[in-house]
């Protein structure tokens, strides 16, 4: 059997696959065609966000191909249902970096409350302004975790000792997101409306589908019942940024920490800041925002773990002969 793996990933991956028996290809600077003309030799391919396994890409893949696995927990650069429909099995690794995401909310969470970045700045700057810098407290408040799987989970239980209240929405209610209610017994279950009239904060954690692509615009936003603070380790699109922008000068977003935004490409790095909208450049503008480069999930220990769960879930699959 032969798996070829398209992007850095920590070496165990394809140490395990090689262990199992499977001839494996680690090359990270195939196009599309390139890739494409590789696959009908290949028995498992292991992706991440450079190129993006569409429908064209699957009737042309070949008889072999069992299985497509990616890196991390997003599945949005892979027609999963079409990929199935034909035989291949898609899997991910969300409990690799579950830890990781988890605490990245929560240090979000301290930062954005207490103005550490701005306080930083001013510190280096000569400037000692503690009233401005007054912070808030978690205690006390209402967190509204929406997406309650292996990173909205992971949040809650580090709040357990903040003595907030956590409230939780989940739409799909899968097995292990009933089984992570039934687990966290501080988190309340709650419908959509209870959430939206009861949080002081809003942390996102769902994948970019149909359903929740801009999910967060104005309208949802005002259906909160009080100004609140956004968090976004999920997917950049999830939170129209036009809108976003807008609630926070009308006062009805109070401050929003972003690890992800909907003008990054994940194939690339850096941001091209003379294509920016106005609507962002004011969240780069702002002092009541903080915005991270997608790091959430992105731990020395994460890149370890995402690459050996997902080895062990292709070898599931592919079941080799040791």
């Amino acid at each position: 059997m032969k798996a070829i793996i398209t992007d850095n990933t920590h070496p165990i991956l394809a140490a395990k696959l090689q262990q199992a028996g499977v001839d494996t290809l680690v090359s990270t600077d195939l196009s599309y065609d390139e890739l494409l003309a590789l696959m009908p030799t290949c028995d498992a391919l292991v992706v991440r966000s450079k190129i993006t396994i569409d429908r064209h890409f699957i009737d042309h893949i070949g008889p072999r191909c069992r299985v497509i696995g990616r890196v991390g927990a997003g599945m949005e650069t892979i027609d999963v249902d079409y990929a199935e429909s034909r035989g291949i099995r898609c899997v991910n690794s969300p409990e690799g970096n579950r830890d990781a995401v988890g605490e990245h909310a929560t240090a979000l969470l301290l930062a954005l409350f207490n103005k550490i970045a701005t306080a930083n700045y001013e510190v280096r700057q000569g400037l000692w302004r503690r009233e401005a810098n007054r912070g808030l407290e978690v205690k006390g408040k209402t967190v509204g975790i929406i997406g309650f799987g292996n990173m909205g989970a992971a949040f809650a239980q580090r709040l357990q000792g903040f003595e907030c209240d956590v409230v939780a929405y989940d739409k799909y209610l899968p097995a292990h997101t009933r089984a992570n209610f039934q687990r966290l017994s501080h988190v309340r279950q709650v419908t959509l409306e209870e959430l939206q009239a009861q949080a002081d904060i809003l942390s996102l954690h769902v994948p970019l589908t149909d359903d929740t692509r801009y999910m967060v615009d104005a309208s949802f936003l005002d259906a909160f019942a009080k100004p609140l603070y956004v968090i976004n380790t999920a997917r950049g699109a999830v939170v129209k940024t036009r809108d976003l922008a807008a609630k926070m000068q009308q006062g009805k977003v109070l401050g929003a920490a972003l690890d992800v935004n909907e003008y990054e490409n994940m194939s690339k790095d850096g941001l091209d800041l003379d294509t920016l909208p106005a609507d962002f450049r004011y969240l780069l503008d702002s002092p009541r925002t903080l915005l991270t480069p997608h790091v959430g999930g992105w731990t020395v220990e994460s890149k370890y773990k995402l690459a050996a769960f997902l080895a062990d879930k292709i070898l599931a699959v592919l079941k080799p002969v040791e």
